[in-house]
């Protein structure tokens, strides 16, 4: 019989270690309640600005876990089911000067400090997004001994910002050591494809998931099940920008630059809330791969934000 358990935010770590003693023992189909801290660790709280901004050294991601699945070992596939994903009241979206996609373009550190009331996020008066939570990091413990970075994302998952994974998902990943060992963490309220100012609106997230062994069914990699792209923003339409380079990073840079341009002339943001309106609601699509020498990435902005398009 599936049993539920609990795994509160104080069973914490901030590298990915197979050495780490589980928290947790679970079977095959059973569901986890986990807590999980935002992804600054509680550095930001409610009715910080700018100013309050500090020069820190991240520990990497607070994750929750480990959790350990009986009977799973390598090579089999540990399949994750996202029943359900409840953001906390308060999120944040920051740049700091050297980090994100448009790393040179702002010299200057820059804090936005959102309340969410469940279903909204407001940027500013007349631009509201729609709150579609996920958990930007779920992985196992990766094979190699010692500890390693959270920050980027590997073949056993960890941190791949895929909003996507929302409420009825479906992740599975490539089991890579005795027990699995799954962590997972850095919730987000609502983001954009490719999350491109390094933050989404980061929260605290209280995740419902089951977590089962498949077997005779190896991956080389995460793939996922979803039916999140019929997001809540389509029916309003969207405004593109397009960015075209002989490189798939300039022409996102491109593409970013433009839909920022767009949003301070069109709709009178500032720089600054343009880039972070980009990051938390903007969608980078790869447009085109084949006609060499130019690739081509399209910036969509849905309008169903503004309450005016």
């Amino acid at each position: 019989m599936p049993r539920t358990y609990k795994l509160d935010s104080d069973a914490v770590h901030y590298a990915w270690d197979n050495a780490l003693p589980p928290r947790l023992h679970v079977d095959s189909g059973d569901t986890v309640i986990i807590s999980c801290r935002d992804s600054s660790d509680g550095r930001y709280r409610r009715g910080m600005t700018t100013a309050d901004m500090r020069p820190y050294t991240a520990k990497g991601h607070p994750l929750t876990g480990p959790i350990a699945v009986r009977d799973a070992h390598p090579a089999d596939v540990l399949q994750i089911d996202v029943l359900d994903l409840v953001p906390g009241e308060v999120g944040y979206t920051s740049f700091v000067p050297g980090r994100g996609l448009l790393s040179d373009d702002f010299p200057r550190p820059y804090l936005k400090m959102w309340e969410l009331d469940g279903r909204f996020a407001e940027l500013r008066s007349g631009i509201r997004i729609p709150l579609e939570p996920f958990l930007g990091v779920m992985g196992v413990a990766v094979t190699e001994p010692g500890e390693h970075s959270t920050i980027p994302p590997r073949a056993q998952g960890g941190n791949m910002d895929v909003k996507q994974l929302t409420k009825g998902s479906t992740l599975y990943l490539p089991i890579q050591v005795e027990g699995a060992l799954f962590s997972a963490g850095d919730g987000h309220a609502a983001q954009g494809d490719g999350e491109v100012c390094i933050t989404a609106i980061e929260t605290t997230m209280t995740a419902t998931l089951r977590l089962s062994v498949v077997r005779d069914h190896a991956i080389e990699g995460p793939q996922f099940k979803t039916n999140a792209l019929a997001s809540r923003t389509v029916a309003g339409g969207h405004y593109a920008t397009m960015g075209i380079a002989p490189d798939l990073m300039e022409a996102s840079r491109s593409a970013v630059r433009s839909m920022i341009g767009h949003l301070v002339d069109a709709r009178g943001l500032t720089r600054e809330e343009a880039y972070v309106l980009c990051s938390v609601a903007v969608d980078l699509k790869i447009s085109e791969v084949v006609d060499a020498p130019n690739w081509v990435v399209s910036a969509f902005l849905p309008l169903a934000i503004f309450e005016s398009t």
